[in-house]
Protein backbone atom coordinates (compact mmCIF):
# COMPACT_ATOMS: atom_id res chain seq x y z
CA UNK A 1 0.00 0.00 0.00
CA UNK A 2 1.00 3.70 -1.00
CA UNK A 3 0.95 6.31 1.74
CA UNK A 4 1.29 9.48 0.30
CA UNK A 5 2.25 12.21 3.03
CA UNK A 6 2.13 16.04 2.82
CA UNK A 7 -0.16 18.44 2.28
CA UNK A 8 -3.05 19.65 -0.16
CA UNK A 9 -1.62 23.26 -0.83
CA UNK A 10 1.50 21.87 -2.11
CA UNK A 11 1.36 21.81 -5.74
CA UNK A 12 4.07 18.91 -5.66
CA UNK A 13 1.51 17.24 -3.53
CA UNK A 14 -0.87 18.04 -5.71
CA UNK A 15 0.38 16.43 -9.06
CA UNK A 16 0.99 13.20 -7.24
CA UNK A 17 -2.59 13.08 -5.88
CA UNK A 18 -3.55 13.66 -9.59
CA UNK A 19 -1.61 10.54 -10.84
CA UNK A 20 -2.81 8.62 -8.69
CA UNK A 21 -6.33 9.23 -9.03
CA UNK A 22 -5.81 9.06 -12.87
CA UNK A 23 -3.99 5.94 -12.90
CA UNK A 24 -6.80 4.27 -10.21
CA UNK A 25 -3.58 3.30 -7.51
CA UNK A 26 -5.26 2.53 -4.34
CA UNK A 27 -3.58 4.70 -1.64
CA UNK A 28 -3.77 6.03 2.01
CA UNK A 29 -3.07 9.95 2.34
CA UNK A 30 -1.36 11.87 5.39
CA UNK A 31 -2.49 15.49 4.75
CA UNK A 32 -1.58 17.17 7.45
CA UNK A 33 2.67 16.85 7.02
CA UNK A 34 4.46 20.18 6.50
CA UNK A 35 8.18 20.22 5.52
CA UNK A 36 10.55 20.60 7.91
CA UNK A 37 14.27 20.37 8.73
CA UNK A 38 14.06 19.29 12.34
CA UNK A 39 16.15 15.86 12.66
CA UNK A 40 13.04 13.91 12.77
CA UNK A 41 11.08 14.89 9.67
CA UNK A 42 14.33 15.07 7.70
CA UNK A 43 14.76 11.19 8.71
CA UNK A 44 11.48 10.87 6.90
CA UNK A 45 12.05 13.09 3.68
CA UNK A 46 15.82 14.16 3.17
CA UNK A 47 15.81 17.20 1.87
CA UNK A 48 12.58 17.97 4.13
CA UNK A 49 10.06 19.02 1.46
CA UNK A 50 7.00 17.39 0.74
CA UNK A 51 5.56 14.96 -0.61
CA UNK A 52 7.36 11.70 0.29
CA UNK A 53 5.54 8.52 0.11
CA UNK A 54 5.73 5.80 2.45
CA UNK A 55 5.39 2.35 0.22
CA UNK A 56 5.82 -1.43 1.77
CA UNK A 57 7.88 0.24 4.72
CA UNK A 58 10.10 1.84 2.45
CA UNK A 59 9.85 5.69 2.45
CA UNK A 60 10.63 7.62 -1.08
CA UNK A 61 10.58 10.90 -1.85
CA UNK A 62 10.86 13.87 -4.67
CA UNK A 63 7.51 14.33 -6.62
CA UNK A 64 9.56 13.41 -10.06
CA UNK A 65 10.62 10.11 -8.45
CA UNK A 66 7.35 8.71 -7.15
CA UNK A 67 5.76 9.51 -10.16
CA UNK A 68 8.64 7.68 -11.92
CA UNK A 69 7.59 4.92 -9.16
CA UNK A 70 4.24 4.77 -10.02
CA UNK A 71 4.62 4.36 -13.82
CA UNK A 72 6.91 1.59 -13.03
CA UNK A 73 4.90 -0.18 -10.66
CA UNK A 74 1.26 0.12 -12.74
CA UNK A 75 1.88 0.37 -15.86
CA UNK A 76 -1.83 -0.80 -16.51
CA UNK A 77 -3.05 3.36 -17.03
CA UNK A 78 0.35 4.85 -17.96
CA UNK A 79 0.99 8.48 -17.91
CA UNK A 80 4.14 8.30 -20.37
CA UNK A 81 3.97 7.21 -24.03
CA UNK A 82 5.69 3.94 -24.54
CA UNK A 83 8.37 5.17 -26.97
CA UNK A 84 11.45 6.06 -25.27
CA UNK A 85 11.78 9.01 -27.06
CA UNK A 86 8.17 10.43 -26.97
CA UNK A 87 8.53 9.67 -23.29
CA UNK A 88 11.79 11.89 -22.85
CA UNK A 89 9.93 14.64 -24.78
CA UNK A 90 7.16 14.66 -21.68
CA UNK A 91 10.01 14.54 -18.92
CA UNK A 92 11.56 17.80 -21.24
CA UNK A 93 8.10 19.33 -21.01
CA UNK A 94 7.39 18.94 -17.25
CA UNK A 95 11.17 19.96 -16.74
CA UNK A 96 10.85 23.33 -18.49
CA UNK A 97 7.53 23.78 -16.39
CA UNK A 98 9.02 23.01 -13.00
CA UNK A 99 12.49 24.60 -13.66
CA UNK A 100 12.23 27.90 -15.98
CA UNK A 101 8.45 28.48 -14.78
CA UNK A 102 6.84 27.55 -11.22
CA UNK A 103 11.04 27.66 -9.48
CA UNK A 104 10.92 31.32 -11.41
CA UNK A 105 7.54 31.98 -10.18
CA UNK A 106 8.08 30.78 -6.82
CA UNK A 107 10.57 34.04 -6.12
CA UNK A 108 7.35 35.98 -6.37
CA UNK A 109 5.07 34.55 -4.01
CA UNK A 110 6.02 35.81 -0.48
CA UNK A 111 5.22 39.31 -2.14
CA UNK A 112 2.16 37.93 -4.30
CA UNK A 113 0.78 35.86 -1.37
CA UNK A 114 2.43 36.51 1.94
CA UNK A 115 2.53 40.25 2.67
CA UNK A 116 6.50 40.17 1.85
CA UNK A 117 8.36 42.33 -0.28
CA UNK A 118 10.82 41.85 -3.15
CA UNK A 119 13.31 44.41 -4.83
CA UNK A 120 12.72 45.93 -7.86
CA UNK A 121 16.05 44.46 -8.98
CA UNK A 122 14.84 41.07 -8.06
CA UNK A 123 11.49 41.88 -10.02
CA UNK A 124 13.77 42.32 -13.43
CA UNK A 125 15.33 39.10 -13.13
CA UNK A 126 12.37 37.03 -12.50
CA UNK A 127 10.69 39.12 -15.59
CA UNK A 128 13.76 38.15 -17.30
CA UNK A 129 13.79 34.46 -16.64
CA UNK A 130 10.19 34.12 -17.29
CA UNK A 131 10.29 35.73 -20.43
CA UNK A 132 12.93 32.83 -21.45
CA UNK A 133 10.87 30.36 -19.51
CA UNK A 134 7.71 30.79 -21.46
CA UNK A 135 9.22 31.06 -24.78
CA UNK A 136 10.46 27.80 -24.17
CA UNK A 137 7.31 26.51 -22.77
CA UNK A 138 5.55 27.67 -26.07
CA UNK A 139 8.03 25.86 -28.04
CA UNK A 140 7.09 22.98 -26.77
CA UNK A 141 3.48 22.42 -25.51
CA UNK A 142 1.37 20.76 -28.14
CA UNK A 143 -2.30 21.45 -26.75
CA UNK A 144 -3.62 18.59 -28.89
CA UNK A 145 -5.55 18.28 -26.82
CA UNK A 146 -3.27 17.66 -23.83
CA UNK A 147 0.16 19.64 -23.80
CA UNK A 148 2.14 17.17 -24.84
CA UNK A 149 0.15 15.53 -27.28
CA UNK A 150 -2.95 13.56 -27.75
CA UNK A 151 -2.68 11.21 -24.13
CA UNK A 152 -3.00 12.94 -20.72
CA UNK A 153 0.97 12.98 -18.99
CA UNK A 154 2.63 13.42 -16.50
CA UNK A 155 2.81 16.61 -17.68
CA UNK A 156 -0.37 17.80 -17.37
CA UNK A 157 -0.19 17.03 -13.97
CA UNK A 158 2.27 19.49 -13.69
CA UNK A 159 1.10 21.83 -15.92
CA UNK A 160 -2.41 21.73 -13.72
CA UNK A 161 -0.55 22.70 -10.44
CA UNK A 162 1.84 24.60 -11.21
CA UNK A 163 0.42 27.12 -14.08
CA UNK A 164 -2.50 28.75 -12.60
CA UNK A 165 -0.40 30.25 -9.55
CA UNK A 166 1.99 31.52 -11.62
CA UNK A 167 -0.59 33.31 -13.86
CA UNK A 168 -1.96 34.95 -10.33
CA UNK A 169 1.06 35.57 -9.41
CA UNK A 170 2.35 37.45 -12.00
CA UNK A 171 -0.52 39.60 -12.44
CA UNK A 172 -0.34 40.55 -8.56
CA UNK A 173 3.51 41.39 -9.04
CA UNK A 174 3.35 42.71 -12.60
CA UNK A 175 -0.28 43.67 -13.29
CA UNK A 176 -0.58 41.29 -16.11
CA UNK A 177 -0.71 37.42 -16.42
CA UNK A 178 2.03 36.28 -18.07
CA UNK A 179 0.81 33.44 -19.86
CA UNK A 180 -2.11 35.14 -21.29
CA UNK A 181 -0.96 35.44 -24.60
CA UNK A 182 -0.96 31.80 -25.24
CA UNK A 183 -4.77 31.61 -26.95
CA UNK A 184 -5.02 27.62 -25.58
CA UNK A 185 -3.88 27.77 -22.47
CA UNK A 186 -7.85 29.29 -20.77
CA UNK A 187 -9.36 26.40 -22.53
CA UNK A 188 -6.32 23.83 -22.03
CA UNK A 189 -7.11 24.43 -18.33
CA UNK A 190 -10.52 24.28 -18.33
CA UNK A 191 -10.52 21.10 -20.00
CA UNK A 192 -8.33 19.32 -17.07
CA UNK A 193 -9.93 20.72 -14.55
CA UNK A 194 -13.27 19.08 -16.12
CA UNK A 195 -11.49 15.53 -15.32
CA UNK A 196 -12.95 14.13 -12.15
CA UNK A 197 -8.69 13.26 -10.75
CA UNK A 198 -8.30 17.35 -11.44
CA UNK A 199 -11.39 18.68 -10.29
CA UNK A 200 -11.40 16.63 -6.50
CA UNK A 201 -7.54 17.41 -6.44
CA UNK A 202 -8.38 21.30 -6.90
CA UNK A 203 -11.47 21.21 -4.42
CA UNK A 204 -9.08 19.36 -1.90
CA UNK A 205 -6.74 22.20 -2.50
CA UNK A 206 -9.68 25.02 -2.46
CA UNK A 207 -10.49 23.52 0.92
CA UNK A 208 -7.23 23.40 2.98
CA UNK A 209 -6.49 27.35 1.67
CA UNK A 210 -9.82 28.22 3.34
CA UNK A 211 -9.47 26.53 6.46
CA UNK A 212 -6.06 27.74 6.60
CA UNK A 213 -7.19 31.62 5.77
CA UNK A 214 -9.74 30.65 9.11
CA UNK A 215 -7.06 29.53 11.40
CA UNK A 216 -4.75 32.72 10.77
CA UNK A 217 -7.96 34.64 11.31
CA UNK A 218 -8.69 33.08 15.05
Amino acid sequence: MIKLCGFRVSNYHNKVLIALYEKGVPFEEDCNVKPSQSPEYLALSPMGKVPYAEIDGVRLAESEVILEYLEDAYPEKPLLPKDPLARAKVRELTTVIELHLELVARRLYPSAFFGGTISDGAKQAVDKDLVKGIRAFTALAKFDPFIAGKELTLADCAAAVHLPILSIATKITFGRDYLADIAPMKPYLKMLNERPAFAKVAAGRKAAQEESAKAAKA
